[in-house]
Parts: C-alpha cells; sequence; structure tokens
C-alpha cells in the first residue's frame, strides 16, 4: 500500500478546511487518513488506484466524491508536425512496447515538479512492479527535436550522461556506477542489448527502465512543454499509466497533444482518453448491494464516483481512462456502495439459525502449513491466473490442450487459469535465482480443471506444492521431506515409479494414498532449470491436499 502525503493548506485550498467530519468522508471514499498535522496529510492508497497517487488525481477523485465537482472530459489536440515515436525492430526482445504524449502550457514551480517526480516514482513502485513492468520518462520538450526513435544497442555503444551525474558513461557502466543504475540492475544485466530513446538529432534521453540523460531528462522551472514516454512489456498497463500522468498534468493547466507511434505491428495515436464502456444491470445492482435504487440514483451515485452513464437500450457505464480497478460489472456495485456511503447500510439479522463451525480442509491447511515453516520451508501465494508459457511450456509440458481453461477477454497477459502449483512454484525460484540459498518454498492453494457437472463447467481442489533448491536437491531430500510431513499427519502412502515432462526419467514418483494416485514428486528436469535460469538443481512434490482427508 503506497501512502500519499500532501501539504495540508495546499489541499485545503481546494477542498475546504480538513475537518473531523471530512476526515472521516476520506476514509469512507476508501483512502483512510494514516497521519495528519498542521503541515501535512498522509493517506494510505490502495494498490488498485494508482490514479489517486498525485495531489491532481487524488483532488479530482475527492471532489467529485463530495459532489463539489462533475466528471471531467479531457480534450487532446492533434499531433502537430514531426509528434511522431518509432518503435524499431531491434528492441522487440528487450522492451517491445511505449505509449507517448506531449503536453504544453505547463507552468512549473518546485511543488508541481516534486508532485511529477513523486508521482512518477509512486507509479513505478506500484503500479510499475518496482519498474519490472513499466518505466516512465518525462523529458523538457525544448531540449529535444522531433521526431523520437525507440530502439535497442550494445551496452557498450551507449555512451551519455545520466542524470545527476558528473560525466559521461557507457550503459553497461551506468549498472554499476549510477545509483539507480545498481538499483535496477537486475532489470537488464542479462540482455545483450539495452533500450534507449533517441531524437531527430541522436542525442540519448534515456536509458529505460534505468535513467534518463542529464541533458535532455531534467525539468526546471523554466520548462513549459514535456515529452513523455511509458516502455515496457504490456501495451494495456502503458496505455493506463500514460492516462494517469497526462491527466495529471491536465489539471495542472496542461494543454495534450497526441503522437503518432510507428510500430511493426501498426500505426496508432497516443494517448487514448476516451472512456471504456461497460454494460451493467440495475436488477443486479440492487440485488447485490440489498437496495431499491433507481437509475436516476444511480446515476448521481456514479456521479460522485467520477463515472459517466449512458443508455443505450441498457446500462452502460463510461469508465474514466485513468482508472485501473474496473474490470467487472461487480467493480461497478462496489463503486455505488462507496458513492452510497457504506454507513447508510442497514444490517440485517439472517432469518435462519446456524451453528458455525471451521471447515475441515481450512484445519488441515493450517496443519499442514505450521509443519512444513517448522522445518525451515517459506510459505508463498502466487496469483490463480497464468499464462500458457509460464503455466505448460516453461516446464516441459507440450500437450496441454486438453488441461487449458482460457479465460474470454481477459484484461491482462495471464488469460488461463492454472491446473498446478508446480509452474508458479518454479517462477519464484526464477525471479530469485540471484537470493541466498537454500530455497525452501511451499504453496498450499486453489487449482482448477474441467468439471462438465459443475454450473460453471470449472471445478477447483486444494494443492500442496513443495519445492526445494539448493546444490544437493535430489530425490532423496523431497521424499524426506514427505516422509515427516506424511508422519507428522499420521498417514500411510507409498510411492510407485512414474514419468512426467517437468522431472528427470527414472528420478520421479507417483504418490499413491489409499491405493489411489495423490500427486507426484521428484528431481526438476535440467532443460526446465535452464528454461527457468534457475543456477541450482531443484526437487519438486506436488499433491491433492484434499485427499490427505481421507
Amino acid at each position: 500500500m503506497a501512502v500519499l502525503t500532501l501539504n495540508r493548506k495546499e489541499l485545503e485550498k481546494v477542498i475546504g478546511k480538513i475537518t473531523p467530519e471530512l476526515e472521516n468522508k476520506i476514509g469512507m471514499f476508501g483512502t483512510p487518513v494514516d497521519k495528519l498535522t498542521d503541515e501535512e496529510i498522509s493517506i494510505e492508497i490502495f494498490p488498485n488506484r494508482p490514479d489517486l497517487l498525485s495531489f491532481q488525481g487524488f483532488t479530482r477523485a475527492i471532489l467529485s466524491f463530495l459532489g463539489k465537482k462533475s466528471v471531467k472530459e479531457y480534450k487532446i489536440e492533434k499531433p502537430e508536425k514531426d509528434y511522431k515515436v518509432t518503435i524499431d525492430k531491434s528492441v522487440k526482445k528487450v522492451r517491445p512496447h511505449t505509449t507517448c504524449a506531449i503536453v504544453k502550457n505547463l507552468k512549473f514551480d518546485d511543488e508541481k515538479i516534486k508532485n511529477i517526480i513523486d508521482i512518477q516514482e509512486k507509479l513505478h513502485l506500484t503500479y510499475g512492479r518496482n519498474r519490472k513492468k513499466l518505466a516512465i520518462g518525462v523529458y523538457p520538450l525544448e531540449e529535444i527535436k522531433l521526431p523520437i526513435t525507440f530502439l535497442a544497442k550494445k551496452p557498450e555503444d551507449i555512451r551519455f550522461q545520466p542524470l545527476e551525474f558528473p560525466r559521461e558513461i557507457n550503459a553497461r557502466q551506468i549498472l554499476s556506477q549510477h545509483p539507480a543504475g545498481r538499483e535496477y540492475a537486475n532489470l537488464l544485466k542479462d540482455e545483450e542489448l539495452f533500450p534507449i530513446f533517441i531524437d531527430a538529432n541522436n542525442e540519448i534521453l534515456s536509458m529505460p527502465p534505468i535513467i534518463n540523460s542529464h541533458k535532455t531528462g531534467k525539468i526546471t522551472n523554466k520548462t513549459k512543454e514535456v515529452f513523455i514516454e511509458v516502455s515496457g512489456f504490456n501495451l494495456g498497463y502503458l496505455k493506463k499509466a500514460l492516462n494517469i500522468i497526462v491527466t495529471a498534468l491536465d489539471d495542472m493547466g496542461g494543454k495534450i497533444y497526441s503522437m503518432e507511434i510507428n510500430d511493426k505491428e501498426g500505426k496508432y495515436l497516443s494517448p487514448n482518453l476516451e472512456p471504456e464502456k461497460m454494460p451493467f444491470s440495475i436488477d443486479f445492482m440492487n440485488k447485490t448491494l440489498g437496495l431499491k435504487l433507481t437509475e436516476k440514483e444511480i446515476i448521481k451515485l456514479l456521479e460522485k464516483m467520477n463515472i459517466s452513464y449512458e443508455n443505450k437500450n441498457q446500462s452502460i457505464a463510461l469508465i474514466p481512462s485513468y482508472r485501473t480497478d474496473i474490470l467487472h460489472e461487480i467493480d461497478i456495485a462496489e463503486e455505488i456502495a462507496i458513492s452510497y456511503g457504506y454507513e447508510n447500510f442497514i444490517p440485517e439479522i439472517p432469518q435462519i439459525s446456524t451453528i458455525g463451525e471451521e471447515d475441515k480442509i481450512s484445519i488441515l491447511k493450517r496443519k499442514v502449513s505450521e509443519i512444513l515453516i517448522g522445518t525451515g520451508l517459506s510459505e508463498i501465494s502466487t496469483y490463480h491466473l497464468s499464462t500458457k508459457e509460464k503455466q505448460f511450456k516453461n516446464i516441459g509440458i507440450k500437450d496441454f490442450k486438453t488441461e487449458l481453461i482460457e479465460i474470454i477477454d481477459s484484461k491482462t497477459e495471464n488469460n488461463i487459469l492454472r491446473t498446478s502449483l508446480l509452474a508458479q512454484s518454479i517462477e519464484v525460484l526464477s525471479n530469485n535465482s540471484d537470493a541466498t540459498y537454500p530455497q525452501k518454498i511451499f504453496e498450499i492453494g486453489k487449482i482448477f480443471y474441467d468439471n462438465e457437472e459443475n454450473e460453471t463447467k470449472i471445478g477447483e481442489k486444494e494443492s500442496l506444492c513443495i519445492s526445494l533448491c539448493n546444490e544437493k536437491a535430489n530425490f532423496t531430500e523431497i521424499k524426506q521431506t514427505l516422509d515427516y510431513l506424511m508422519r507428522m499427519l499420521d498417514i500411510e502412502y507409498e510411492i510407485k515409479e512414474a514419468e512426467h515432462p517437468s522431472f528427470i526419467t527414472g528420478r520421479c514418483a507417483k504418490l499413491m494414498i489409499n491405493n489411489k494416485p495423490a500427486g507426484i514428486l521428484g528431481e526438476i528436469n535440467p532443460f526446465v532449470l535452464k528454461n527457468n535460469k534457475i543456477k541450482m538443481p531443484v526437487s519438486s512434490i506436488e499433491m491433492d491436499i484434499e485427499m490427505l482427508l481421507a
């Protein structure tokens, strides 16, 4: 969770005096006040609302919530001459996408520059996963000659003076000598080519996701016009991040201009601030919330959350282009609930009598977790959604079509439900290949499978995966871990020789409980380790934890 710290006097000029009543309303909006002094106010911003990570974004939202401001429509001017960015094919394997914009008529002062740097860094840390998913660059347009090219070169061929550094050095030296280079070196160190933005004068603007150039990438009080780029891997994420920044600059008084992006996949204009249209049912809203709201009441409540409404034979919510958190109809219900006020809901006692009891599988999961933690293992928790590459191909599974459970219209690159935990366990080890060894991890979580008898056609069950990664990890070590777990649970089992594409042939076994298959264990195949850049041997087991109840 990020904390947004604002100047109290500046905030009060916009939203009014912060009384205990207003402080409570800020909290009910979903942004609880962390600290309040005479000079500053610190507000907790949940990860699903990166658009609130600036003075402009927060005041825009809270003024609407308080009914003091209507939904704002943002205007984009057409590209002027040379407002173009070309994405060279050389960058496709390193950092393949970028979205860009130009904002003019800005009047920067120290406070506004601080605001821009602050939102940039907070977006890097939260929405950008510490620059891994996306990196943002803001440049004084006066120091740049358009058009711009986004390309990649060998690090030894890239030389420029990085921001706040005394001299010119090459890209490889930046990773070892510059503070930002050392901090984010892991994002580029294994790449043969490094990405850079250059202008028409062949001047380097930046080397994302590391650092801007000192010559062309430093905003000052004299800056009136800026060029903004967001680079990364998922174009949808980049567009949202750019929209968050340019709308904040527009709220500062700036004027947004679009740019033409020339990619091998086609040309498009950036940014796009058109709202996303999401159909919803008023009956669903009322049933979900237990209310009896009319269409007019819902329109008013949505406007308080900066969401417009239109009716074209069905109710449609117009989601602002900078919102990242509204993915489904149920999210609109949550917006209405926040706007309506949770304090206004009347609690009801259910007309049934029950005796509460903890689910048996929950008791077992907690017991298994305590046993494994007691042996020195660390518990992990990963996402239910994955990709074909991560879930199957990276762990050697080629015939996966029968297991594939694909998500229709997924909002992210993760578009399939996981069918096992082994792939996520391998991915965690891969992402921590530079951490100290031994690495011993486990996860207890849901996996999914086709189930025609279920209403959703999808079944789910609890699974346990244990992975041991160290220079001596082998079949014996994972078998000893299994022995200890089963002995502590007082469960008898046996193992039989088996084959699995993720494991070494001859060092893989099938776990049997009550003469029924319950899991697989063994030593991970070397090509799986190579695919995932894991430097040590790995032995793993995945088992159906629900079978332990039998």
